[in-house]
């Protein structure tokens, strides 16, 4: 049964010259799981909320959108309100109410339901997402991770036929990233719902899903089963490199036969093509000058005076002109260290130095000047103004200096932009501070593949200049391909260090796709040039 139909849909935003989506066209049946993908800016977040008539945006819109054979339109408002469920890509931004309870039986107070069915909708609810240890707290205790997983369960306690999710994954680690679409597959196969997920992190949803469509300026370039969309634009690097590593490795290596998607099929294709008798590539080491950008020295921090430590006994030093990264899960402390080697808190026990001189003797903001600065996770934070050029204009900004182009962007209002394009506006303002130590916190949250590429290029071309960065991420690919150093945070201290190969190496779960699917065939293996590389060194197997 056809559940969605979009018909030759089109629209255009306010002032703006060409249209956001154009002449899109597809259907999904009762049940499907279906991925949207495509570049930053491409319409994916236009196209999603389109389809929840109460957050369709300002603009032109012409073509057809059906639920169930009826115009989106017409539906009444508890149908509209019930039938279609819609989760965001900032937990912060769906939440509404102070108790968790409150928030999974507020939208079905709004609809009127009786209090009995309240509570045994959401108890059955709470007890279907392992809720109950954390039902009655309030939902600023809770991590990324808890606060996405509530926003599902709120939005799905009300029944929806048809489930969208816009990058819901975007500021989970990747544990809890894993386990988030790994619930929405089981909910697709339990309950018969239709879900459309955009997502830029495809590694774990794309083997799942039963349709693939990607989007380029606005229009719908490909719809299909996942294998044969990888087969259509394998010769589309820009698309490619977003697909799953076994799917990239299958593609690199001209590769035969049904695409792997998956670990294991990529192990399999490994295995089955290539000999492993050259184990591993020779390691560079991680040098440096010895001379400390930022050094923690047992650093004790807590928000309340009763509170637990989020910092306990941090110690870390980080050195002139590296690339290090920090990761770690929801929750551990890793966004409070930043903040507190930015001047933002104050830790209450040890000492935090600023290239060998303590924070407080940086007086009258002299920290800030061509010193440090920082990108907070939320980079909506940094917006003051109405237009683009208004923001990079304040800030002195030349966009001839940056690696990437934004001129396409100076004149929307930043608040307009896609999560990704707001991370480039952002980053080019933290960039004209001209800072030698930069503090990144999530930089490539809501960027595709291709736009994470240039970040690394941007961040090298930094270290060319002897500009020490500092990455809080959860994106193990991106730290696993740019970082000098990487780290793991763990409550409120750090619990490991190492270069990448050999950190990604000695994990299981905070690793890339590509050491998992090459560990035991080759040694230290953790991106994708590392694994071609050794592919093509041990050649293929005589059949």
């Amino acid at each position: 049964m056809e559940i969605l139909a979009v018909r030759d849909l089109t629209f255009t935003y306010p002032k703006c010259s060409s249209p956001a989506v154009k002449n899109v066209s597809f259907s999904l049946e009762r049940g499907e799981f279906a991925v949207l993908c495509g570049a930053t800016g491409s319409g994916k977040s236009t196209l999603l909320r389109m389809l929840k008539r109460e957050l369709t945006p300002v603009g032109d819109m012409s073509g057809i959108i059906a639920f169930c054979g009826a115009p989106l339109a017409e539906l009444d408002y508890m149908t509209a309100a019930s039938a279609i469920g819609f989760v965001m890509q900032d937990p912060e931004q769906q939440t509404v109410t102070d108790k968790v309870w409150h928030e999974l039986a507020f939208g079905l107070e709004n609809l009127g339901t009786p209090p009995d069915e309240i509570s045994r909708r959401i108890a059955e609810m709470a007890s279907y997402f392992g809720i109950g240890e954390w039902y009655d707290k309030d939902v600023s205790e809770l991590s990324g991770g808890q606060k996405q997983l509530l926003n599902l369960a709120s939005v799905l306690v009300m029944q929806p036929q048809l489930l969208i999710l816009d990058e819901p994954t975007a500021q989970l680690d990747p544990i809890a990233s894993a386990d988030f679409i790994a619930t929405l597959k089981r909910l697709c196969s339990d309950f018969s719902i239709t879900i459309v997920i955009a997502e830029h992190r495809l590694e774990e949803v794309v083997p799942l899903c039963d349709r693939l469509l990607v989007m380029e300026k606005g229009a719908l370039i490909a719809d299909a089963p996942p294998r044969d969309v990888i087969a259509k634009l394998k010769e589309r690097k820009d698309i490619l490199c977003g697909m799953p590593a076994a799917a990239r490795l299958y593609a690199e290596l001209g590769g035969s036969g049904l695409c792997p998607l998956t670990v294991r099929e990529g192990r399999s294709f490994i295995e089955n093509s290539f000999g492993n008798t050259t184990r591993g590539l020779p390691q560079a080491s991680c040098s440096h000058s010895g001379e400390a950008a930022l050094e923690f020295k047992n650093v004790y921090f807590r928000y309340e005076r009763n509170d637990r430590d989020i910092l306990s006994g941090l110690n870390l030093k980080i050195y002139c002109g590296e690339l290090f990264c920090i990761l770690g899960g929801n929750g551990s402390g890793k966004t409070t260290a930043l903040s507190a080697a930015a001047g933002l808190l104050k830790a209450y026990s040890g000492s935090i130095k600023i290239f060998g001189k303590k924070l407080k003797e940086y007086r009258n903001r002299s920290l800030y000047r061509e010193c440090l600065a920082m990108l907070p996770q939320d980079v909506q934070t940094v917006f003051l103004k109405s237009t683009v050029r208004e923001e990079l204009d304040e800030c002195g900004a030349d966009i001839t200096e940056l690696p990437y182009d934004i001129s396409h962007l100076m004149d929307k209002h930043p608040y307009d932009l896609s999560g990704g394009e707001q991370q480039l506006i952002s980053l080019a303002k933290v960039l004209a501070a001209k800072p030698k130590l930069l503090l990144l916190d999530e930089p490539t949250k809501g960027l595709d593949a291709s736009a994470k590429l240039n970040i690394i290029s941007i961040l090298r071309s930094l270290r060319d200049r002897e500009i020490t960065v500092v990455t809080v991420t959860h994106d193990v690919e991106f730290a696993a391909a740019f970082a000098d150093r990487c780290a793991m945070f763990f409550a409120g201290s750090i619990v490991g260090i190492g270069a990448p190969n050999e950190f990604f190496a000695g994990n299981s779960f905070y690793t890339t796709a590509v050491s998992r699917m090459t560990r035991g065939c080759f040694d230290n293996a953790v991106t994708l040039e590392d694994a071609v590389k050794l592919c093509s060194l041990n050649g293929r197997k005589e059949r």
